[in-house]
């Protein structure tokens, strides 16, 4: 058996809200550890709608959640591929246990985030939830394939201010946090083979270092560095991983589609609290998504309330 994984984040623009990147793991028999997962799980996966909708859409997060569903969709992949690994948290604060452990203590230095403990599904039945679950679970069992893990590691606002002022570069933030992901998923296989697929971090071409600087004791062996796709062999026999950063990558491995769909999915549950909370702060207050524009009307529009709380603009506002 081999350990098949993908990595992606979501968050990594916005001027509000959190950064967060996720990392889902597969156990795959050895031959499909540079195969298609999509493939693979063809009867019960696919990377976009279906006519029938029988099966379970796992795709790129961003178009998924500008499609009609919208939360729904993040949530359907998300709760199913739990599911379908015996794991159904009824909460968010659940799910924060189960994917980002210590991310609900991180959140309780925010108010806005404190008492996040909404109900799981949102937006579904979980008759749905639980019918796709089975259906996914037969195709793994048919193949061989196992659910590792969901690894999320979340930066609320005012963390990440400070690790980018300590850094000064927010891609050296963002990398971290991937490198991070990648040491949980190494920690939680076997003596597997391991394969990580990672969407391109920041526009970033060369990883070699930070990979040597995470695992010294290992042989860091560039295998390609392009445009489109950055791939090392990293050795410490008898165990081999190889990594690889690549431009489109939810278009390319479903685990990092997976991955994308639990980092967005994640983020928009937060903003929702964030949004609950300062709404009832001030009245008439509409809801933000968090990205620049919007979030600089937000601002304006909240100012009054901010200033009432007492609120330090730097736990609030992204500065990068």
């Amino acid at each position: 058996m081999a350990v098949l994984a993908g990595i992606d984040e979501a968050g990594y623009g916005p001027t509000l809200g959190p950064l967060v990147v996720t990392g889902t793991a597969f156990r795959v028999p050895d031959n499909l550890l540079s195969g298609c997962l999509w493939q693979a799980l063809r009867a019960s996966c696919t990377a976009t709608a279906d006519r029938h909708g029988r099966r379970l859409v796992v795709g790129d997060s961003k178009k998924l959640f500008r499609g009609g569903e919208g939360l729904a969709a993040l949530e359907r992949a998300a709760l199913v591929m739990l599911a379908a690994a015996e794991r159904r948290p009824a909460t968010l604060v659940e799910l924060l246990d189960e994917v980002c452990p210590g991310g609900r203590e991180l959140l309780q230095s925010y108010p806005w985030y404190a008492a996040a403990a909404p109900a799981l599904p949102v937006c579904l039945d979980p008759g749905d939830v639980a019918t796709k679950a089975n259906a996914v679970r037969r195709d793994f069992a048919s193949n061989g394939i196992s659910l590792l893990g969901v690894f999320c590691e979340l930066l609320p606002e005012g963390h990440f201010n400070r690790l980018v002022r300590n850094t000064r570069n927010k891609a050296v933030v963002l990398t971290g946090m991937a490198l991070r992901v990648m040491e949980r998923i190494r920690s939680a296989a076997a003596d597997e083979r391991i394969r990580i697929c990672v969407d391109r971090l920041g526009g970033r071409q060369h990883y070699r270092e930070p990979l040597a600087d995470s695992w010294p004791a290992h042989e860091v062996a560039i295998l390609e560095e392009s445009a489109e796709r950055s791939a090392y062999r990293l050795t410490r026999l008898p165990r081999t991983y190889e990594v690889e950063f690549a431009t489109e990558g939810e278009s390319r491995h479903l685990p990092v589609a997976l991955a994308s769909i639990y980092s967005k999915y994640l983020r928009e549950l937060l903003m929702a609290e964030f949004n609950r909370y300062w709404c009832a702060q001030h009245a008439g207050l509409e809801p933000t998504a968090g990205y620049y524009v919007d979030a600089q009307r937000w601002l304006r529009q909240a100012a009054p309330a901010i200033s009432l709380l007492g609120v330090n603009r730097a736990l609030l506002v992204r500065e990068r």
